[in-house]
């Protein structure tokens, strides 16, 4: 999973003239103010994704979960490593971070209150390609099993166009997002090893409940995506992973979590984004 360690020697030095920096030299330590993991152990949970799989889930202990799935996922009986996170009172993010599957992984943010989820499956790509992202994601609605579902189906939401916010993952690591369209948003590192970059990179927008929205990237330059679960509520706080290719050309799992800073929000007179 992500390091534990931070080099504050990093934030000083980092600046625009510097290389690209690989997946794992950004995410070390993007973890530390991430809210705590959960334990679930001895819980079930079963969940029915409209044009996905079914997915059962049997946690074992504090760390891992034996699965099965049917369609896209098709398995019986897998053992895999789990992270969980109580976002809110109902509301859970969960991770498969998969090693049973190379250069997989499995995310479910569900409603105890609604008995909706999202399931989002994030895999890399062999092929390279400078127009597509490596790494693709998959997004699917569905319900909680022995729920009786309530309220709006999760699905795309244009609600984040036009917003600024700034995230700040560590002493370290803060980040603005400028969210452009229903396809893309714009990101620049203010402190930490990518200071002075930034790029304009394909994203999804899910609304789950309200002021819970789902949000994932896609980036072009290296081959990294990831999954996070913004409360934009009273709570102001984002939970999310990574999925990528680290400087080794392994792939790599890490945690990333923190506090979301409103700035601005821009609303058109007219004409709309896509």
């Amino acid at each position: 999973m992500s390091s534990e360690s931070i080099d504050v020697s990093t934030e000083l030095s980092g600046s625009a003239s510097e290389g690209w920096r690989t997946y794992d030299e950004f995410a070390a330590g993007i973890d530390t103010y991430r809210l705590p993991q959960a334990d679930l152990s001895g819980e079930t949970l079963s969940f029915t994704f409209e044009d996905g799989p079914t997915l059962r889930l049997e946690f074992l202990d504090g760390e891992r979960v034996r699965w099965s799935a049917d369609g896209p996922l098709a398995a019986s009986g897998e053992t895999d490593p789990y992270d969980a996170v109580q976002v809110r009172q109902d509301v859970r993010f969960l991770h498969l971070p998969f090693t049973s599957r190379e250069g997989e992984a499995l995310t479910v943010v569900h409603s105890s209150r609604t008995g909706r989820a999202i399931g989002i499956h994030s895999r890399i790509g062999v092929e390279t390609d400078e127009d597509t992202p490596q790494v693709g994601q998959t997004f699917w609605r569905g319900t909680v099993d022995g729920a009786s579902p309530t309220g709006d189906e999760p699905g795309p939401s244009r609600d984040l166009i036009g917003r600024r916010n700034v995230y700040r993952y560590s002493p370290v690591h803060l980040y603005e997002h400028v969210y452009l369209s229903s396809e893309r948003y714009a990101w620049q590192c203010l402190q930490g090893v990518q200071r002075g970059h930034g790029d304009v990179d394909l994203s999804t927008v899910w609304k789950l409940d309200e002021g819970l929205y789902l949000f994932c990237f896609r980036e072009f330059k290296i081959a990294v995506a990831s999954v996070w679960l913004h409360d934009l509520g009273y709570a102001l706080r984002t939970t999310g992973v990574f999925l990528g290719l680290n400087g080794s050309g392994a792939s790599e799992h890490s945690r990333a979590g923190g506090h979301i800073y409103p700035l601005s929000s821009t609303t058109y007179p007219d004409v709309q984004p896509i």
